[in-house]
């Protein structure tokens, strides 16, 4: 058997989530492998939603363009009643606003979005290790050893169990999944083509022989999305002509060049812990969600998102308690989107029209990690921002030719703000080490572009959507969200702040 003592972390699972981590980790400068127990990349569309809080995700992964060219906007639905079809708008449509540039769900069959993260790892020079499962780990003070599939042993600083909601890395940690699994409620999901129905709405037949009936079109393809809600004594037959024939019945419709078939069960579940030592769980893993509301990949990808940087940090030298506010931030969002989906999906269990409505919530871009452990509630804030908060986008124009915050944001570094000239006078006076991520520092609009890089906020924007109202230091984490806000005490505050995120080696003062 051959052991590896070089790795920094390894990622079971290469979905979304354990991808989103491991590109996030690779663009760090860490080693990392990435194994999957399948023989090969998922090829269903089952979690097609993308949130406008992934979309930003994915375009500090530089994906954005990818994904929107594969993707499309959400279909009116379309209710068949008898002989009519009943338009309804599930997903609110909003108007892209300076500080949420992204503001609705783009339709993404799963199985394009983990192509899109694949196509990154392989550019990023990692190959995904199909066919290789986790048969087991020992943790000591070092890290964790870890058992494949193969025989081999890996050895690891951290292991992140992003293996889906049957997760080997969790059972094998000891970590409870709390909830329930309705074994009696079952829904056949189908991926093919339908003759002769319409591509521009989400049909859905609400009660047709006793069942509930749905075709989503999938975008730039002559595929649908079909589900098919089965009855509790109901044994589902997976034969392409059984289920050809059953559609015929119940749609009158001709189902046909079936590609994937899935039995959904609605789990409701959520991991007591999201650590073990050195034993992370992201995704799936630690949580799984009913379909409704399109929140479960996009809560794993948000996951990874935050515990990459993290990991960086901690690996860098920065303390180990930053690591326990993975838990700490994400576990609390995770129980309240399993509520809110759970709500979603009760109201369409009843035939509720209600529960297809979607939305602010379920975009996610008013989550917030304030009141948490790097968050605290009685932080200072802005007219407009708390401590926790996401970092919203804003135009400027910067040094390098940005013309938005979000570029400005743009990979794995922290990023400090100052307004007004004295917060803008102390900004080569602030320590910062070294080691782990860097830290970008812009004055804003004040007139230093000679000695620091300078933001020009012509119009006002950034400072009016910021809330600023006086000198103000702003600290946005790399996940994209506000680390720190001071208006006082500059140099001490500050250090404070960098001795919780970053390492202890050295303070030498580092800026691009």
């Amino acid at each position: 058997m051959t052991e590896h003592n070089d790795i920094d972390v390894l990622v079971a699972g290469a979905g979304p989530t354990g991808s989103t981590l491991a590109a996030d980790l690779l663009r760090r400068g860490l080693r990392v492998r990435l194994v999957d127990k399948a023989p090969h990349a998922f090829r269903g569309s089952r979690a097609k939603g993308v949130q406008p809080r992934t979309l930003e995700v994915l375009e500090d992964l530089g994906l954005l363009d990818e994904a929107l060219a594969e993707g499309g906007p959400y279909p009116l639905a379309g209710f068949h009643l008898g002989p009519f079809i009943v338009p309804w708008r599930m997903q609110q449509q909003n108007r892209p606003t300076l500080s949420v540039p992204y503001p609705n769900i783009v339709m993404l069959p799963q199985h394009r979005t983990d192509a899109i993260l694949h196509r990154l790892l392989d550019r990023l020079g990692l190959r995904i290790e199909f066919g290789t499962a986790v048969d087991g780990f020992e943790q000591d003070a070092g890290g964790v050893t870890t058992t494949l599939s193969s025989g081999e042993k890996v050895r690891s600083r951290y292991l992140v169990g992003a293996d889906g909601g049957s997760s080997a890395v969790r059972k094998a940690s000891g970590i409870r999944f709390v909830g329930e699994t309705n074994e009696s409620d079952r829904m056949l999901i189908i991926d093919g083509s339908i003759d002769g129905l319409s591509r521009n709405r989400w049909h859905i037949w609400p009660r047709t022989h006793g069942k509930t009936v749905g075709a989503c079109p999938l975008p730039h393809t002559d595929q649908f999305q079909v589900m098919i809600r089965l009855t509790p004594d109901e044994t589902p037959d997976l034969d392409e002509a059984h289920l050809a024939s059953q559609f015929r019945t119940l749609t009158g419709s001709r189902l046909r060049d079936i590609t994937w078939t899935s039995v959904f069960r609605p789990n409701v579940r959520l991991a007591e812990h999201y650590r073990a030592g050195s034993v992370f769980l992201a995704g799936d893993a630690a949580h799984v969600h009913t379909p409704a509301g399109g929140q479960g990949l996009n809560t794993g990808v948000q996951d990874a998102y935050n515990l990459g940087w993290k990991l960086g940090q901690v690996i860098a030298g920065a303390p180990d308690s930053l690591l326990d506010s993975y838990e700490a931030e994400r576990q609390p969002i995770a129980a309240r989107v399993l509520g809110k989906s759970s709500e979603l999906y009760a109201s369409l269990s009843k035939h509720r029209i209600s529960g297809l409505k979607r939305g602010d919530e379920e975009r996610q871009l008013k989550l917030s990690y304030h009141g948490g452990l790097l968050a605290p509630a009685d932080a200072p804030s802005t007219k407009t921002l708390h401590v926790g908060d996401r970092a919203p986008d804003a135009p400027c124009t910067g040094p390098s030719g940005e013309r938005r915050l979000f570029n400005v944001y743009q990979g794995p570094h922290f990023t400090l703000l100052a307004f007004g000239g004295n917060a803008a006078a102390i900004l080569p006076k602030l320590n910062w080490p070294t080691g782990g991520a860097e830290l970008h520092r812009y004055a804003v609009g004040t007139g230093y572009s000679v000695e620091l890089n300078c933001l020009n906020d012509t119009a006002g924007s950034l400072t009016s959507i910021y809330g600023i109202t006086g000198d103000t230091l702003v600290l946005i984490r790399p996940d994209g969200y506000i680390g720190s806000i001071i208006t006082s005490d500059w140099l001490g505050a500050f250090d404070n702040v960098a001795r919780s995120l970053t390492p202890h080696k050295s303070h030498a003062a580092h800026s691009i």
